[in-house]
């Protein structure tokens, strides 16, 4: 496994737990009458996590597919691209590879198949899937599988020798803010995954009326998010470039999930002496990735992407997702431990894991994001209210 994740430009026991794990038998997938080349779109960031199941793949069965592409593409650009194929009717890409973002504006164009018809051909993911990652699931409204999870944040993360006193609640956060102008970052959170699950769990954070309605229920998040971003110089496009800036010492406190906080300080984007905090009232908003394919793939490629899919849900392939700490944990099915991963994944969570994650993680409440229609609408109004004041 090479570590070079994100876009900053099986063993004996995973055996034993396959066994162990409750799954359905599902109908074998029809195997192709020659290899197919299948062209695979990432606007997640996904593939530091699943290639190496592709990769495992092509290795086993070669007689189904000859060759993974792999392409990469900001989440809100791929929908128009595959709307736009879909009406010229030469669909390029078989399989996106999302977070909720381009997932939910998919669902809200109808760009992906329904996957409901082809349970047979799927394990049953209420028996495989880890119970949230289940929940996360239900967003997908059978338009596509969870293939990895983590509780995701929102984090603060800080320079501990630029902050000896970090902000422990949503309001000293702001007034830190106001006291140290544009040294505090996020990105857009449509393009973002910290972005979105700060947005998300603000609601939480401040006690707006009704978490879940963006549009009626988040008078004190809009407001509060107005007051942050005047003292904010301007919001990236993505978390990468959030990362490289709190690294090079440009900002002090950025935005920051789980595995945005170990990943980057494995590369040496941030130091490795970065420090997170949870502010009081935290909840976590859950993240997933997701697997979709759009309208108009082949008959016979959608039989092979089944196929593949059944084969990155198996614990061994799963166990991949762990990487270098990018997604943290990763894995979204039942029973994948840390000592199921390659050697080299165990020991960057070793060294750059944080053992309060655990505790956090079980004694905090986990909230799954918006359902995808009021996530685009947030998105939306982040953009109409935030974003375009800083143009």
């Amino acid at each position: 496994m090479k570590i070079t994740r994100r876009t900053f430009v099986g063993t004996a026991a995973s055996a034993v737990v396959a066994g162990l794990l409750p799954v359905r038998a599902w109908a074998q997938a029809k195997k192709p009458a020659s290899p197919v080349t299948v062209t695979i779109a990432d606007v997640a960031g996904n593939l530091a996590l699943t290639q190496g199941m592709f990769e495992a793949y092509l290795a086993e069965k070669p007689e189904w597919v000859s060759n993974f592409a792999f392409t990469k593409a900001p989440a809100p650009e791929l929908p128009g691209k595959i709307k736009a194929q879909q009406d010229a009717g030469k669909v390029d890409i078989d399989l996106v590879l999302t977070g909720t973002d381009a997932l939910s504006a998919g669902l809200d164009q109808g760009l992906w198949i329904d996957l409901s018809a082809h349970k047979a051909a799927l394990p049953d993911l209420q028996s495989i899937l880890q119970p949230q990652a289940f929940k996360m699931q239900g967003l997908a409204k059978d338009q596509g599988i969870v293939i990895t999870y983590y509780p995701s944040g929102p984090l603060i993360e800080y320079m501990p020798d630029k902050v000896p006193t970090p902000p422990k609640t949503a309001q000293e956060l702001l007034e830190w803010t106001k006291a140290n102008k544009n040294r505090f970052i996020y990105a857009r959170p449509a393009n973002s995954g910290p972005g979105r699950t700060f947005l998300m769990g603000l609601p939480y954070l401040l006690g707006d009326s009704d978490p879940r309605d963006p549009v009626n229920g988040w008078a004190k998040t809009w407001e509060y998010l107005a007051a942050l971003g005047e003292n904010i110089e301007y919001y990236p496009t993505g978390t990468g470039q959030v990362m490289k800036e709190l690294g090079e010492g440009t900002r002090d406190i950025v935005v920051s999930t789980t595995g945005w906080d170990i990943n980057p300080r494995a590369l040496g984007i941030v130091p490795a002496e970065a420090k997170v905090q949870k502010l009081d009232g935290f909840h976590w908003v859950t993240d997933a990735h997701y697997a979709v394919i759009p309208k108009g793939v082949s008959d016979e490629k959608i039989a092979v992407l089944l196929d593949v899919l059944n084969y990155i849900l198996q614990p061994k392939q799963q166990a991949i997702a762990y990487d270098a700490g990018y997604f943290y944990p990763g894995p979204a099915v039942k029973d994948v431990t840390i000592d199921m991963a390659p050697q080299e994944s165990q020991d960057i969570i070793k060294e750059f894991g944080r053992p309060e994650y655990a505790d956090w993680i079980a004694n905090n409440p986990l909230e799954v994001p918006l359902e995808p229609k009021l996530l685009v609408q947030a998105f939306r109004l982040w953009d109409e209210k935030i974003g375009a004041k800083k143009g």
